[in-house]
């Protein structure tokens, strides 16, 4: 079995900035508390980058919100790559 290019995966979309945000909270501090640069919570949060499960967890942690309300698949993303993919392979 192999791996799916880069740009057949799906999309991790995520909502840390607003629930960050709600709670007043910086990308610094955030950062801090979990071990990382600033710049990385920017990546994140405008989906430049997928965080690690350990570091989900970590901000999941920080944030004191269920992993699941912080991160997800982006699923019309999901739905709309599959269908290109059939249509490519017909």
């Amino acid at each position: 079995m192999s791996r799916k290019a880069k740009s057949e995966e799906p999309v991790v979309a995520n909502g840390v900035e607003e629930i960050r945000s709600a709670q007043g909270i910086s990308r610094q501090d955030l950062a801090q508390l979990v071990g990382v640069h600033y710049q990385t919570i920017g990546y994140i949060e405008r989906g430049e980058y997928s965080p690690s499960l350990v570091l989900a967890l970590q901000i999941s942690r920080a944030l004191a919100k269920p992993v699941e309300q912080l991160f997800w698949l982006d699923v019309e993303e999901e739905i709309w790559m599959n269908s290109s993919s059939s249509l490519s392979s017909s």
